[in-house]
């Protein structure tokens, strides 16, 4: 069903790319969008500001056709319209790259971004269409690639080049540089100002205030489901902006001085892999420690290593050399993740839904997943219910996580409350170890000032930390030492207080000595 329009205003009351006025949407026991009033125009980038269910990405929803607004009206280009689809939104020229990928991983590059177009013609075609693109936008991608073998920051790429394919007249980006390193980010935002120039609208939805003040010309500021402020970014600070979407006075988190650190937690030596897959990145010769009381950060751009190196650490892929990973002087590289726990490790898959948490399942079903390992949940083979539900509330309770309660489904909460949840559940079990990937990957910035606090805290009380992410910025807030990967190779890990952003990003472009991996080799001689 295409959009229908229901009225036929004349041109000289077009001024407007898109007008929302009094648009509600209600769920059970939740108001999520409370007469929300929204104006876009031609060629502007505006922002759409507010916590984790704040109702940011219900509105957007509506924009896009995948929910309907319960009241209200929606008006494209001066014309009423309803949206009945994403199909039709497509159609009136409204493209939208979602936070949560819609990727099938069992298909290639190509054939995911072809689902998404009216018509995408012959695939070679395409596949040389989406190079083009991907080349001219900073987006490297091979189309040929299958999706179950790409990063989280690739995975990133295919939304953003297929809903650019489309060439929209109003781009819906939702969180759209959290696994991008700064150069993409900045690589992105010229291509945004250049769609802006165009003609192009870009609603533009992030939790990094600086980059929403760098890039964007107006911002709405919801909180709990209503506007609550309109502001030019451009003439606030990033904490006025963080303290017009909490409500308050913005507490951060700030490091203590480090004592002495202790003994080893983790002993990572020599630790190299070799995949079968031709499209994983090996890790080389990598060696390092993480020790009691301290926050080791690695950086990196994704798809250098990093979610190689996860599953050798926490025991989804097994190493040949058990000595290769130590848990407290323990050999580990043999066992799998069940047993690495019992000696203390927890883990925090970069990616939320599928790998951190089941997405149909209840929160309480979820903090059962891990939970039992170290919690009194399972007696003499049988689930205590009970004790979960009980568990699933203290995570709740501690770590604000805004949620209809324990039975509420994963893939109900928005994903700053899931990841909150999530971190919650491992942290609560008081582990010696914990190994996270992405902390605080499309966080408000309230949020992510409470998962800081815990990871320092968690520290503090004599856990080793390893915090795996491509946000310099929350690297330098939380790490004692930094490292980067790069291209399965391991730096030199440097005291954050004797190192720059600028010299870390120089080293995730690789110029630091490793032995040249043999692609470097043929790249040099061409």
């Amino acid at each position: 069903m295409d959009s229908v329009p229901l009225s036929n205003p004349q041109p000289s009351t077009l001024p407007h790319r898109l007008e929302l006025r009094g648009i509600t949407k209600r769920f059970p026991g939740c108001l999520a969008n409370d007469a929300v009033d929204l104006v876009l125009k031609p060629g502007e980038i505006h922002a759409l500001l507010g916590e984790n269910g704040a109702g940011k990405s219900t509105l957007v929803k509506i924009i896009y056709g995948v929910l309907h607004a319960d009241a209200g009206h929606i008006l494209w280009q001066g014309e009423e319209v309803t949206i009945p689809n994403p199909a039709g939104a497509r159609r009136l020229g409204i493209g939208m790259v979602f936070q949560h990928f819609s990727l099938f991983d069992t298909l290639t590059v190509a054939e995911n971004i072809s689902l998404g177009l009216e018509r995408p013609g012959p695939m070679d075609a395409l596949s040389q269409r989406i190079a083009e693109v991907s080349e001219r936008y900073g987006l490297s991608l091979d189309p040929r690639r299958h999706v179950h073998n790409l990063s989280v920051g690739e995975r990133q790429r295919v939304e953003i080049v297929r809903c650019l394919l489309q060439d929209p007249k109003l781009l819906i980006m939702d969180e759209p540089t959290s696994v991008l390193t700064p150069q993409e980010a900045t690589r992105l935002f010229e291509t945004l100002r250049v769609l802006a120039a165009e003609g192009c609208t870009i609603l533009y939805i992030s939790h990094k205030l600086e980059e929403i003040r760098a890039l964007c010309d107006t911002a709405t500021v919801l909180r709990g489901g209503r506007v609550v402020s309109s502001c030019d970014p451009r003439k606030e600070t990033a904490r006025s902006l963080a303290e017009m979407m909490i409500g308050t006075e913005l507490s951060t988190p700030e490091r203590l001085p480090q004592g002495v650190a202790g003994a080893p937690k983790l002993q990572v030596r020599h630790l190299s892999t070799t995949s079968d897959n031709p499209f994983a990145t090996n890790l080389k010769d990598i060696s390092f420690d993480v020790r009691a009381g301290e926050i080791l950060g690695i950086a990196g751009v994704a798809g250098n290593g990093q979610a190689e190196l996860m599953a050798a650490l926490s025991g989804e892929e097994l190493v040949p050399d058990p000595k290769a990973v130590s848990i407290e002087g323990r050999p580990v590289g043999h066992l799998g993740p069940r047993e690495r726990r019992q000696l203390g490790l927890a883990f925090v898959p970069e990616e939320r839904l599928g790998r951190g948490a089941v997405p149909e399942l209840s929160l309480s079903e979820n903090a059962l997943l891990s939970g039992y390992a170290r919690e009194p949940l399972v007696r003499s083979g049988l689930v205590h219910f009970g004790r979960a539900r009980s568990y699933a509330e203290r995570i709740i309770g501690a770590f604000n996580v805004v949620t209809h309660g324990h039975r509420a489904e994963a893939r109900s909460l928005s994903g700053g409350n899931l990841q909150k949840f999530i971190i919650g559940r491992e942290i609560l079990q008081k582990p010696r170890l914990l190994v996270v990937g992405q902390p605080t990957w499309g966080v408000d910035a309230g949020a992510a000032a409470a998962i800081h606090r815990a990871l320092m805290a968690l520290a503090q009380d004599g856990a080793a930390v390893l915090v795996i992410s491509q946000d310099l910025d929350e690297l330098f807030v939380l790490s004692d030492r930094i490292a980067v990967l790069f291209h399965g190779h391991l730096s030199e890990s440097r005291p954050t207080h004797q190192t720059s952003v600028e010299e870390i990003g120089l080293l995730m472009g690789g110029l630091f000595n490793h032995p040249p991996d043999e692609d470097e080799e043929v790249g040099r001689a061409v």
